[in-house]
C-alpha cells in the first residue's frame, strides 16, 4: 500500500462514520494493514472514544473470497492498480465499485478526489448506475496418465479435440487451478531464453501454433493495457470480445485478432516443445505450464460491476486523450487563397 493514501483512507472512512443515510448510519470497513499503520493511528481513535467507532472494522482478503456478500459497496482510493486489485480479492461475486483517481493513468477511476464527498452523496442518496466489466475465468489443465490412456499418446491437440466428445470432460488432464481476471492473461516463455512454442484453440478446434515470446489474451478493460504494448487494437469496454495479441512473433503474418466473448479460448503446450511456458493473471500468480499443460479461458459468470457517472460511453475516449494523447498531432494549416 502506498503510505501516502493511508491518511487519505482515514479521512474518508472517519468522514463516512459520520454520515446519516435513508437506511442510518453507515457500518465501515478498511484493510487489515491499517490497524497497525501509525499513520492511520486506530488506537488514537480508541483511547478518544469516537462515537463511531463500533461501526469501523477491519476487512480481510480471506473475507472477500469467502464471504462477498458482507459488503454492499466498496470504494477504492489509487489508480487502475487498485481496481485490478479489488477484483482480484472477489474471486466470484462482486459488490458494486466506485473508484476515485488518485494513481497514474486512471482508465478504471472516472472520479477525482476533489468530488469525492459529492459523488458519495449522490450515490447513497440516489443510488448508482453501473456498467458491468467483462471478466475471465482462467482454468489451469494439468497433464495427466489414469493408466487408461495409452502408454505415448503424446498428442495436446488430439486429447483437446477428444474432450468435444465428452462433453468437455478431458481424461487425459485434470484441474490445477483457477483464477478470475479483470484485464489479461499473459502466457510467455518465462526465464527460458527462446521463444516458446504454444498452440491456440477456440474451443475445441485448433487454430493454430505461436512461435512467439508469448501472448496477451485480454478483456476489452485490459485493452488499453499490455495488449496495447503488443499492438493490440484498442476495444471499448462495453464490447463482449476476447482479444488476442502475440508477443514478438516469428512470423510475419500473425496480426492481433478480435473474438467473440461467447469462444472458449484454450493455450497448450505441446509435448514437443522445448521448453515450458508461464502465465499470469492479472500480473500475479506466476504459474508455469509445462509440456503437455494448457489453460482454459472463458467469459465469467461474475462481471465487475463499476459504478459509472452516466458518461461511460464518451468518457473512455477522455481518458485516451487524456493520458495516452490518442491520435494527438499538430493540425495541417490550410491552404492560403491566392491573390490576383
Amino acid at each position: 500500500m502506498d503510505s501516502s493514501l493511508v491518511p487519505i483512507t482515514r479521512e474518508l472512512a472517519l468522514w463516512l462514520l459520520t454520515l446519516e443515510t435513508v437506511h442510518g448510519p453507515l457500518n465501515i470497513s478498511v484493510q487489515d494493514v491499517l490497524r497497525d499503520h501509525p499513520e492511520f493511528d486506530y488506537k488514537e481513535l480508541v483511547l478518544s472514544g469516537h462515537p463511531g467507532l463500533k461501526r469501523l472494522s477491519f476487512w480481510t482478503q480471506d473475507m472477500c473470497f469467502k464471504n462477498p456478500n458482507l459488503f454492499d459497496f466498496v470504494i477504492t482510493l489509487g489508480g487502475d492498480g487498485t481496481v485490478l486489485f479489488t477484483s482480484w480479492l472477489f474471486q466470484n461475486i462482486v459488490p458494486p465499485v466506485l473508484s476515485i483517481g488518485l494513481g497514474s493513468l486512471g482508465f478504471m477511476t472516472e472520479y477525482s478526489y476533489e468530488d469525492r464527498k459529492d459523488v458519495i452523496k449522490d450515490v447513497l442518496d440516489n443510488g448508482i448506475s453501473c456498467a458491468l466489466r467483462m471478466r475471465f475465468s482462467c482454468t489451469v489443465f494439468r497433464s495427466y496418465d489414469d493408466g487408461k490412456v495409452k502408454k505415448g499418446y503424446n498428442d495436446l491437440q488430439k486429447e483437446i479435440e477428444a474432450g468435444a466428445l465428452s462433453g468437455g470432460i478431458f481424461r487425459t488432464h485434470k484441474i490445477a487451478e483457477s483464477f478470475c481476471i479483470l484485464n489479461d492473461v499473459v502466457v510467455d516463455r518465462g526465464p527460458n531464453p527462446t521463444i516458446t512454442t504454444t498452440e491456440l484453440y477456440g474451443d475445441f478446434k485448433f487454430l493454430t501454433s505461436m512461435e512467439a515470446d508469448g501472448v496477451v489474451i485480454s478483456t476489452p478493460s485490459g485493452s488499453t493495457a499490455y495488449s496495447l504494448s503488443a499492438g493490440g487494437s484498442l476495444v471499448h469496454p462495453d464490447i463482449p470480445a476476447i482479444l488476442i495479441s502475440p508477443i514478438c512473433p516469428h512470423t510475419l503474418s500473425f496480426r492481433p485478432i478480435v473474438l467473440p466473448d461467447s469462444l472458449i479460448i484454450r493455450v497448450g503446450v505441446p509435448y514437443d516443445a522445448r521448453s515450458s511456458a508461464w502465465c499470469s493473471f492479472d500480473g500475479k500468480s506466476r504459474v508455469e505450464l509445462q509440456k503437455g499443460d494448457f489453460l482454459t479461458i472463458t467469459a465469467s459468470r461474475y462481471p465487475f460491476p463499476k459504478v459509472t457517472n452516466g458518461r461511460s460511453n464518451t468518457s473512455w475516449f477522455e481518458r485516451l486523450s487524456n493520458t495516452l494523447h490518442w491520435n494527438e498531432r499538430k493540425r495541417q494549416k490550410p491552404f492560403e487563397p491566392m491573390t490576383k
